[in-house]
């Protein structure tokens, strides 16, 4: 049995790992971490939990934490992880950093992004960023991986293939990205009160949202070239999902086939990435409480571009269904394990 520390499991994120890892047949959580809760009971925060985790909420001591357990989950604010970690504890367990903390290389361009000093940027390029289709094999030898965002998980997969095969001009690239109110965190913020969200959809970030360079250099790494993109997200009034829709200008004449073919290429024996049939466009609603990503695309003749939908549950393959996928990659379980989840609908 894989023992596991979560450090914020009383968030938006740490709470679905716990969910998720409720059903995993190989791992226990045996630290439920929460600087908010200490010693409230974690079905008390979480009632859907009641008499099946009896367990109370723990500190955020790291140091502690790392001769209890195999992995540590820190599902916690920017800059956490980094303060906290150093090479004592990385020699004892395995960490999966769900913050942005070690997900760009370049130490500048982050502390530029989200305006905090890295205080352990030694660890930055030992890092692995896990995003499981592209990385798998890296991830598995890791002992630190840098869990992808949730936009740019959506954002990335969606237009990984045809960067990589480069048949779009990266330069022309648009992600235009909608997200469900679960992505800002559980925290009490005014713009997250019902009132300010329901009946509503607003843009955010615009040309400075800090996902942005993120995006930019794994979809760089795939296509061999500096990658600029224009990224907007907006906000909606649902609970959960993310809805991608990438614009790019094409370098050749493509049809449907030779597309669908790329894509297949790439994606045709992943478990968690279904490309939808001609003309289906994804939906939020079709992957939400899963580890899916539904991608398509639409080549439009007329302008010589391709658009790319891509559809994830934010909280799950965007976050902790991802880190779980990791946590089976680096112990050498089935990658599925914990995460045969059925979209839920309605």
């Amino acid at each position: 049995m894989i023992k596991v520390g979560i450090i914020g499991a009383t968030g938006y994120a740490g709470g679905e790992l716990v969910r998720l890892l409720q059903g995993h047949k190989e791992a226990e959580v045996v630290w439920y971490g929460s600087r908010s809760y200490i010693d409230k009971q974690y079905a008390d925060v979480y009632q859907n939990m009641f008499q099946i985790v009896e367990d109370r909420c723990l500190d955020d001591n790291i140091a502690e934490l790392a001769e209890q357990v195999d992995v540590i989950f820190t599902a916690t604010p920017q800059g956490f992880c980094a303060s906290v970690l150093n090479e004592e504890i990385l020699s004892k367990t395995k960490v999966i950093d769900l913050s942005a903390d070690y997900r760009i290389k370049d130490v500048a361009v982050y502390e530029k992004w989200y305006e905090i000093k890295h205080k352990s940027p030694q660890f930055i390029e030992e890092a692995v960023y896990g995003l499981c289709e592209v990385n798998r094999e890296q991830i598995k030898g890791a002992r630190l991986v840098a869990n992808p965002g949730c936009y740019t998980t959506c954002s990335i997969l969606t237009a990984y293939p045809l960067a990589k095969e480069g048949i779009i001009d990266m330069n022309t690239l648009i992600v235009d990205a909608k997200s469900g109110t679960s992505g800002a965190g559980r925290g009490a913020k005014i713009p997250n009160l019902y009132c300010e969200v329901n009946e509503n959809i607003k843009a955010y970030g615009v040309a400075s949202h800090r996902h942005t360079p993120e995006i930019e250099e794994q979809l760089g790494y795939a296509s061999g070239e500096k990658v600029l993109i224009n990224f907007t997200p907006h906000l909606i009034p649902m609970n959960r999902g993310i809805l991608a829709t990438e614009y790019a200008s094409l370098k050749k004449d493509v049809a449907y086939a030779d597309v669908k073919a790329i894509y297949q290429k790439y994606y045709g024996n992943e478990t968690f990435i279904r490309m939808l049939k001609e003309d289906v466009c994804p939906e939020t609603k079709w992957v939400e409480g899963s580890n899916y990503v539904d991608i398509n695309f639409k080549i439009d003749a007329r302008t010589n571009r391709i658009i790319m939908m891509g559809a994830i549950d934010n909280l799950v393959k965007g976050a902790a269904g991802q880190a779980v996928q990791n946590m089976n990659l680096m112990f050498g379980l089935p990658e599925d394990e914990g995460l045969k989840l059925v979209p839920m609908f309605p």
